[in-house]
């Protein structure tokens, strides 16, 4: 269920859709055209020079957006730019004698407008093979500054609009113009010599990655922004010892993982560009999510595929009948195994391998009753909305509320939202309001409050675990996780019924339970007294622990996963 707010929330959440769709990014780009063209007719039948000013402000408004960079790619409002031209013609053909240097500066702009699209499709095909990669050459694979092409034939226009107003001479129009038209055709020639040099990368590419005898592969294509889904198991493929790669599918990726590892980088971004890399010595390819993208490695049966997901959680995702297309499926416990079953999706045993989530392997178990601390620190780490309404399970909307109460009971707290909570503009405003209420206690009582790029950068999710007495969160892997620190947690319920959440996500038998379905936060004072309190359900963490967790010593966590992995190179 999806726990909303009335009033203006839906608007404004539409509105910020709609600024970041492909609709909204023309939206400046037609009323440029539609305004430009108004001008034209009134500065081509006005009897005064004054008419130029609604072009003159337009083509300044459109420069200051491209400034901003509205323009990201050239072609962006080429038909409104080209209109703003031909009012600036027509400003000096109709109101005064022509002026043969501005004619021809408007000509040359025009054509340097005119050429952005075809730029544009040219830049396109600059994008990088491979990074840290022996063999596959070197060069620049970032695709030219278009920007900086729109921005300057958009100067061009302004200088032509200002030289038909003023009666300036004509010549600084052209001269303008000119420059601008060098920088677009001096941009397109660098395109052009990128792309052949991205070509001759990728012909050497098979050869390289031959030479190279990667044992594997890690496949990631996601959403800018996700990279912690990789993040938390590179540390782990990389003590395997073996060589590997890492094959991501879009440009974003590629430049994230590329800052995150030393292991090859290499970017294959079409079905049938995959064949490059599938080198001999490859046995076996990993994936941490179950993005659609990854059957186009799947195709490949001398690999065995192995599917170590990004987190263990109740949530609808984890028990999804898409995890039946890999060949093993390495899961923390028992319970990632029973969830599928009870769920009604049928999975071969054969299909599962217990390796435990070896990044707990240095979360600090509690060495004390959370009733002896004074001043306990409590983290608060809600999950975001899904992309579904099935799946929601965020507790943000009351998260404010929650926070309030633990600061009245003299709690500090560590606040780390899940990253994707920006996508959400109504999320984003419920965070913003927590740092603020945390900010302002901070300032009043000297409470050690943790938040914003403190906790969410600098932090990693273990260091938030080791810095905090106890956790508030919802339905999310975190949530498994901080199991392993046997430290008491609170679940909010948002999807259902607190009574019958329980029943829904089984984890919650160890876990204190908030309900807050409906958006209406109920018992919250009762919950945080024995959460912070005497501590009832001390013993019901410590069984449930290995069923989650897996039965596995301490001194070997980690250990368990490499064995196991390492059986399939």
């Amino acid at each position: 269920m999806t726990v909303s707010r009335p009033g203006r929330s839906r608007f404004s959440g539409w509105l910020a859709e709609a600024r970041t769709s492909a609709a909204g990014e023309r939206l400046p780009a037609s009323v440029v055209e539609v305004t430009a063209l108004a001008a034209l007719l009134l500065a081509a039948v006005g009897s005064s020079r004054l008419w130029a000013l609604p072009p003159a402000v337009l083509a300044l408004a459109l420069l200051a957006w491209m400034w901003r960079g509205g323009s990201a790619a050239a072609g962006t409002a080429v038909a409104g730019r080209i209109l703003l031209l031909a009012c600036a013609y027509l400003l000096g053909a109709v109101h005064g004698s022509l002026d043969p240097a501005l004619a021809v500066g408007v000509a040359v702009a025009g054509l340097a407008i005119l050429s952005e699209p075809l730029l544009a499709s040219v830049s396109e095909a600059v994008y990088p093979v491979a990074a840290n990669l022996p063999g596959s050459g070197s060069g620049a694979d970032r695709s030219p500054n278009l920007s900086r092409v729109a921005l300057a034939n958009g100067v061009a226009v302004v200088a032509a609009l200002v030289c038909a107003f003023t009666g300036l001479v004509g010549w600084v129009a052209l001269v303008v113009a000119a420059a601008a038209l060098g920088l677009t055709l001096l941009t397109g020639l660098q395109a052009l010599r990128r792309v052949r040099a991205r070509r001759s990368r990728e012909a050497k590419l098979l050869a390289a990655l031959t030479a190279y005898e990667p044992a594997f592969l890690v496949h990631w294509n996601a959403p800018a922004g996700t990279a912690y889904q990789l993040a938390m198991w590179l540390p782990y493929l990389e003590r395997l010892g073996r060589k590997f790669f890492v094959l991501v599918r879009n440009q974003t990726n590629f430049h994230e993982v590329t800052g995150l590892t030393k292991a090859p980088v290499v970017l294959r971004m079409g079905l049938n560009q995959i064949d490059d890399v599938i080198a001999p010595s490859l046995r076996a390819a990993f994936y941490v999510n179950t993005a659609t993208m990854n059957n186009h490695v799947l195709r490949y049966t001398n690999l065995k595929h192995i599917q170590l997901n990004h987190g263990d959680s109740d949530k609808v995702p984890s028990h999804n009948p898409v995890f039946r297309i890999y060949d093993k499926n390495f899961v923390a416990g028992q319970a990632a195994i029973d969830r599928f079953a009870a769920n009604g999706v049928s999975m071969p045993a054969e299909m599962f391998t217990i390796v435990g989530r070896p990044q707990v392997e240095n979360v600090a178990i509690a060495t004390e009753p959370i009733g002896s601390i004074a001043s306990p620190r409590v983290l608060y780490a809600p999950t975001w909305a899904g992309f579904y309404a099935d799946s929601n399970y965020s507790s943000l909307l009351v998260g404010y509320d929650i926070v309030k109460a633990l600061v009245a009971r003299g709690c500090s707290v560590v606040f780390r939202p899940h990253p994707y909570s920006r996508r959400s503009a109504e999320l984003a405003r419920e965070c913003d309001r927590i740092r603020t209420l945390l900010a302002e206690d901070r300032r009043t009582n000297g409470r050690p409050h943790v938040f914003g790029a403190e906790a969410e950068v600098s932090m990693t999710v273990a260091d938030c675990f080791n810095a905090s007495d106890a956790m508030v969160s919802d339905v999310s892997s975190v949530v498994a996780d901080y199991l392993y620190s046997e430290k008491p947690f609170v679940m909010v319920a948002v999807s259902v019924p607190g009574a019958r959440f329980p029943e829904a996500f089984p984890l919650a038998r160890a876990a204190y339970v908030i309900d807050a379905h409906g958006g209406r936060l109920q018992g919250l004072d009762a919950v945080l007294d024995d959460f912070l309190g005497s501590d009832p359900l001390a013993a019901a963490r410590r069984d449930l622990k290995k069923y989650y967790l897996g039965d596995i010593p301490a001194d070997r966590y980690a250990q368990r996963f490499l064995d196991e992995a390492s059986r399939y190179l």
